[in-house]
């Protein structure tokens, strides 16, 4: 290779599409080669921070295998090639300019949490020893970070509703970039390493479950896909609002959350589609809502550069002294789905055995661990972090603080009915009975109070309470209000506090698929 010739280093992470990556373009622009390289960082595949969970389960390890080799042939299309290296990207990165001789710059796109500040900056470090310059961008949220209506990002607000007012009225969406046919080419003798198995990480691969609501694949050619379904294909998307609050299937809601949390997708082209749709077909709330959710994800990521490692304290954002216990049988019951509470127990389980669950279910389990339960929170976060496929480390945190009361949420104590809940959003049992088949012979709206029932009922529908199906470890008393009475003289039992329809009713609430608020997840 000519020593004229300017190599740069494209570091990829949660950038994983050629659509709207500025890394890609600048790189495009300003060298004769680049070379784009993703690095399987050891640490993400050792424990969480304080409860030592693996941090990166097999659902989400799957999925960013398949992103992985998804953009690895996609850029093999446009003329280039995506470098594969197992170790830490500073060190990678060191051996590659020693190995090259000449690398002009190393580009990459800014994250905003410790863990990947910190390789930031290393990646930085190394660079500057060896006289390499480095360029970043900003392009994981919808509105760039430069662009926020605020002095500065210490004056972000803490409710949700002020920073989508100010973004609304005061803020512009930048357009997404017009990549190029072909890119630069990955300069010769460059070995492009293997695509890993999950096996290679010491994990099995992880099988589909026939009832899982995400039986997607990674990749940005997936991404793009789910968007031209749920949007032109189904016009799923003009019924958003009504729909985002299901548990069963996949068209409840967009699904989008894991391809953004790997950046297989862009949120500024996930606007500009919602934009041509209301144009050519329809504008309603359900359009809105989606970017409604996305200025979710947004507002998450913004809070996590505002107050930096405090959204991983204890104490939360607001400094606030809880008694969390950690009981470890308590949680052990709560992670493995058997706290004997079925709704609880359904979410849980469909999470341990696909990696995915509704934002509704995620509201909800977050809300019985720490408030009806009153456990450490990061306890959860930590759990989620390991098991969840659309895991995006602000929405995670953010979400988790705003449930535990410790973060963004304007209300004090709110806590969630779990069986009124249930009875809103599974008003039939049909979610309950799909994911704790040992209560599959209850029928109806019964299955979400099993100790409620008759000893002659529960025998009926073969059920033991204690060792079929575990007691309740817990009973709020909110939940009376919801439970079946005793019927008077032969009159069919009632259930309190439903309508007729049994129909969900509307709440707003975070970031329904952006993970709970990630979902994600849109």
């Amino acid at each position: 290779m000519s020593t004229a010739a300017k190599v740069i280093i494209c570091l990829l992470r949660n950038d994983l599409r050629f659509h709207d990556n500025e890394v890609l373009l600048w790189a495009s622009r300003n060298a004769d080669h680049i070379i784009p390289l993703y690095c399987f960082d050891p640490r993400h595949y050792v424990g969480t921070h304080y409860y030592n969970f693996p941090k990166t389960g097999p659902h989400r390890l799957k999925f960013l295998l398949e992103s992985v080799q998804d953009l690895r042939a996609t850029l093999k299309k446009r003329g280039s090639n995506l470098l594969l290296r197992r170790g830490h990207p500073e060190g990678v990165i060191g051996d590659l300019i020693k190995q090259l001789g000449s690398v002009s710059a190393v580009v990459f796109q800014e994250e905003a949490t410790k863990e990947e500040l910190d390789v930031e900056k290393s990646v930085t470090d190394v660079c500057k020893r060896h006289g390499v310059k480095v360029q970043t961008t900003w392009g994981s949220t919808l509105y760039h970070r430069d662009d926020l209506p605020f002095r500065h990002i210490s004056s972000l607000p803490d409710v949700y509703t002020q920073f989508r007012k100010a973004v609304e009225t005061q803020g512009k969406v930048r357009p997404s970039l017009e990549m190029p046919e072909k890119l630069k080419p990955v300069p010769p003798g460059l070995e492009e390493g293997p695509v890993p198995t999950v096996e290679d990480f010491g994990q099995q691969d992880p099988l589909t479950d026939p009832r899982t609501a995400f039986p997607c694949s990674g990749g940005e050619s997936q991404a793009l896909r789910r968007l031209q379904y749920y949007f032109w294909d189904s016009n799923l998307v003009a019924s958003y609002k009504d729909t985002r609050n299901g548990l069963i299937g996949i068209d409840y809601s967009t699904k989008f959350a894991p391809w953004l949390a790997l950046g297989c997708i862009s949120p500024r082209y996930i606007f500009e589609q919602i934009q041509k749709y209301e144009k050519e077909r329809t504008a309603n709330q359900s359009t809105y809502w989606v970017i409604f959710e996305l200025l979710w994800r947004d507002y998450f990521r913004f809070v996590a550069l505002k107050y930096g490692r405090r959204i991983f304290f204890l104490r939360g954002l607001q400094d606030k002294e809880v008694p969390w216990k950690k009981d470890q049988k308590l949680f052990d019951a709560w992670k493995e789905g058997r706290t004997g509470v079925p709704f609880v127990d359904a979410n849980m389980r469909e999470l341990a055995m696909t990696g995915f669950m509704s934002n509704r279910g995620r509201q909800n389990v977050a809300s019985f661990l720490t408030k009806d339960l009153g456990m450490d929170w990061r306890m959860g976060a930590e759990w989620f972090e390991y098991l969840l496929v659309d895991y995006d480390v602000c929405s995670n945190y953010g979400n988790w603080l705003y449930s535990a009361g410790i973060g963004n949420d304007p209300r004090e104590n709110r806590k969630f009915n779990m069986i009124k809940q249930g009875l809103d959003y599974d008003g039939n049992g049909d979610y309950i009975r799909l994911w704790v088949p040992e209560l599959q012979q209850i029928k109806g709206g019964d299955v979400h109070t099993p100790w409620a029932l008759s000893s002659s009922a529960l025998a009926h529908a073969g059920v033991s309470l204690g060792e079929t199906y575990p007691l309740p470890m817990v009973t709020a008393p909110e939940w009376s209000r919801h439970i079946n009475q005793k019927p008077a003289s032969g009159a069919a039992p009632t259930r309190r506090g439903r309508g007729p329809s049994h129909t969900p009713r509307q709440h707003k609430n975070r970031g329904i698929d952006f993970y709970f608020s990630r979902n994600k997840n849109v």
